[in-house]
């Protein structure tokens, strides 16, 4: 009677249908494996999930940013700036000029006699028992003859300059041309051709080509391949008798610029600067539409440095870690699991590597690798495998200090009984078990390791231009005045070092609270 009555009544309360299953019954009973329980303790973690977070968001910022970001790591940039340069300078000849006949003597020390003379009005001066005869040829233009008459050299104070790119004016030609203009001479005849002379000073043939023509004004270009045509030589003297600071001028190719005129009283003659467009590398352009992040020194997208500098940082971070790794493992687990003599060999190499010093060591290859100029492709290779190679020594002994805990206890006992060979035994039994405590290391590791090569980038030993990482990017805060005004060259690249390691370690304690099941939950 009363079992009918229990049974009426978990058939009218059904929660106390559910309480009554048998502590045999399966559906009492929810199996979790130590992976689901692993990871449910971590994700329980709130701290650890952020850390988490910010290296899922680091990974496809830098993976996949840079596949779909358009521009490349060392893709350059350019603008066109408007930049005064010196262009020519100019002089007004106050003083006597000389040229001398082809094939004739009439060196710095007959000029001088020259000169004597004109100053003193003698028409002839005496050097070394020869004769020199100077006359006047016209308006402050004189010749220097011979007793015989062969003209020398000519003194003179007007300029006559070729008007023709490249053409050079020969001695009879200007001997002619300042006779004729001197005595205001309107044209005169050489080698059998007519010539004309401007009021202005043009020089025309017959058949109204341009020649030469005459000036006051010495004008020369900075540069020797550039040639000043007539015109805007003679905007130029218009210029300096007007004392004016600027001009503009319109080439026959209908392409205007602008000069500006300093005086320069200590040496008295003109500079003329040129204002010209200049193609440069948009250095350090403030973040804008087409640059979030703007530009670094060499005219390169720093969004773009800053997306593929992670990629390098990260995966040099996980190989060196890789490396590390595979090298730990297998000298600490033989050092674990043989002991005795085995042992203490490996320990004392360890306790060898332990006392290398690493620092100054990276510090002499890299130099070594500047003097060989090796490539930065093999230079990054070579910095992760001397990386590796000197970063194994702790993960030796984290492995050989848990398989020495491990290998008394009763599964690998029964696992030497069972004939199963030594290999196996290490790596199929002692090797899975310390995993838990390699992942935590390795993922504090990596952390640490991305500082390192920043470090090293950061001191000109790491990755090497053009290729980016976070450390090399960050090397323009050398510059004084980067580091004050240029916030967008470091700043981010900082924060992304800072953020990638705080968030390894966060992940890495995570892990390690996970894997311990003796911590509180």
């Amino acid at each position: 009677m009363s079992d009918k009555m229990e049974e009426k009544k978990l058939n009218e309360n059904p929660a106390s249908k559910a309480e009554s299953y048998a502590l045999d019954d399966e559906r009492r009973v929810k199996v979790l494996s130590p992976g689901t329980m692993v990871a449910k303790r971590f994700f329980r973690n709130r701290i650890a999930v952020v850390g988490l977070a910010i290296l899922a968001f680091m990974f496809l910022f830098s993976f996949l940013g840079g596949v779909l970001n358009p521009y490349k790591q060392d893709q350059l940039f350019y603008t066109t700036t408007y930049q005064k340069k010196d262009f020519a300078g100019a002089v007004k000849n106050e003083e006597t000029r000389f040229m001398g006949a082809e094939g004739q003597k009439f060196d710095s020390i007959i000029q001088a006699q020259a000169v004597l003379g004109i100053t003193t009005h003698k028409d002839v001066v005496t050097y070394k028992e020869v004769n020199y005869h100077i006359t006047q040829e016209g308006e402050e233009f004189w010749s220097v003859s011979l007793d015989d008459g062969t003209i020398i050299g000519i003194a003179y104070k007007d300029v006559v300059s070729s008007s023709v790119a490249g053409a050079s004016l020969d001695f009879p030609f200007v001997y002619e041309v300042l006779k004729a203009y001197c005595n205001d001479r309107p044209s005169f005849s050489l080698d059998g051709r007519e010539y004309t002379i401007s009021e202005g000073g043009l020089v025309e043939t017959d058949g109204g080509e341009e020649v030469a023509f005459i000036s006051r004004y010495i004008i020369s270009a900075i540069m020797p391949d550039i040639f000043l045509s007539r015109e805007l030589q003679e905007e130029l003297a218009v210029a300096l008798e007007n004392g004016d600071e600027e001009f503009a001028f319109t080439d026959e190719d209908g392409v205007t610029s602008e000069y500006y005129i300093s005086y320069k009283p200590d040496i008295k003659n003109w500079v003329i600067l040129q204002e010209t467009p200049t193609r440069t590398y948009d250095q350090y352009s403030y973040p804008n539409k087409t640059h979030p992040l703007g530009t670094d020194v060499n005219g390169m997208d720093m969004l773009a440095r800053l997306m593929y500098g992670g990629r390098v940082s990260l995966v040099i971070g996980f190989i060196v870690e890789f490396i590390s790794l595979v090298i730990g493992v297998i000298l600490g687990g033989l050092a674990g699991y043989f002991g005795k003599w085995v042992d203490q060999l490996i320990m004392r190499v360890v306790d060898v590597f332990y006392c290398i010093p690493s620092t100054p060591i990276i510090i002499i290859l890299g130099a070594a690798m500047d003097a060989m100029a090796v490539d930065p492709r093999i230079r990054m290779l070579y910095l992760m495998l001397i990386l590796g190679f000197l970063g194994w020594p702790g993960m030796a002994r984290l492995v050989r200090g848990q398989i020495l805990s491990l290998r008394e206890q009763e599964f690998m006992v029964a696992a030497e009984a069972s004939g199963i060979r030594v290999s196996r035994r290490i790596f199929r039994h002692l090797v899975p078990n310390v995993i838990p405590q390699l992942i935590v290391s390795c993922t504090m590791g990596i952390g640490s390791t991305i500082l390192t090569e920043a470090t090293l980038s950061f001191l000109g030993l790491g990755v090497k231009f053009p290729f980016a990482s976070w450390g090399n990017i960050i090397t323009d805060v050398n510059n004084t005045f980067v580091l004050t005004n240029y916030w967008f060259i470091w700043i981010p690249a900082g924060f992304c070092i800072l953020l990638t390691v705080l968030a390894f370690n966060l992940v890495g304690d995570g892990l390690r609270d996970a894997f311990d099941p003796k911590m509180k939950r």
